[in-house]
């Protein structure tokens, strides 16, 4: 069979369509931020007063969850943090394209919501390692609340789950996660199902927590985003906790997920 050109043309498209290639790191973040990250830089960055998320990469879908979340919370209080996570040279499969199973494997790794008890954080008021979750578990569901396994997925998809969690600053609450594995990332996001005291003092209301964590390809790197988007009550001497509480939230959290990628996904 001879196919005509228009045919071979349509084909060629057809065929480049499906591919999916990574993003530069350039084409994400501007260069200031790229150069700092590539020197093993940590980025956070903390806002008030009707902030807007300034970090974000540029990636539709991301950019789409936070923005929604954002528009509904209306948060005061936002914290971002951009993170390179260089993939081992071993585990490269090429520097262009996303590879389904470093998908996957980043997704179940974001899913193991258990490992999160007893991962720490450094106290720079205390000047030691402190817990951050004393407990955390998947669960069945916000009213039953009885434990379930971590899930496991074999292919990409979006899930909803949720969660009990113990932290030092807001004790015991349920929290629900919703998962996308979109085209060139996968992506979490975290809102609070119960509200959030500072021991008897409520000082977050229920779903006015939204935190977001991206894993975004970037051929030979992944760079990791996250930001969190909260609406408090402004009490006088809480603010500055508060805050403080969802900085070391955000190293803690990307020190477990690239701890994770290191001796589960890529050891």
């Amino acid at each position: 069979m001879v196919l005509s050109k228009q045919s071979v043309l349509l084909l060629f498209f057809s065929l480049a369509a499906v591919q999916v290639f990574a993003v530069p790191l350039v084409n994400l973040i501007s260069d200031a931020h790229a150069r700092r990250l590539r020197a093993g830089e940590l980025i956070i960055q903390t806002r008030f007063k009707n902030p807007l998320p300034e970090l974000m990469p540029q990636n539709t879908d991301l950019q789409r969850i936070v923005n929604e979340a954002r528009s509904t919370l209306n948060p005061n209080i936002i914290v971002e943090s951009l993170f390179l996570y260089k993939k081992p040279d071993h585990y490269h499969t090429s520097a262009d394209k996303w590879d389904d199973e470093q998908k996957i494997g980043i997704l179940n790794q974001t899913l193991a919501i258990s490992t999160l008890t007893g991962i720490q954080y450094y106290s720079a008021s205390r000047g030691e390692m402190r817990t951050f979750y004393e407990y955390s578990s998947v669960i069945d569901g916000p009213q039953t609340k009885k434990p379930a396994a971590d899930p496991v997925l074999s292919s990409p998809a979006s899930v909803t789950l949720y969660a009990r969690q113990t932290d030092l600053t807001f004790g015991n609450n349920i929290y629900k996660y919703d998962y996308t594995a979109a085209r060139d990332a996968v992506i979490f996001t975290q809102e609070n199902v119960t509200s959030l005291s500072v021991g008897i003092i409520p000082v977050i209301g229920k779903g006015n927590l939204h935190s977001v964590l991206a894993a975004v390809d970037c051929g030979d790197s992944i760079l990791i985003y996250a930001v969190s988007m909260v609406n408090s009550v402004s009490i006088p001497g809480l603010r500055d906790r508060i805050t403080n509480s969802f900085s070391t939230r955000a190293e803690a959290v990307l020190k477990w997920f690239t701890g994770r990628l290191d001796n589960e996904l890529f050891k």
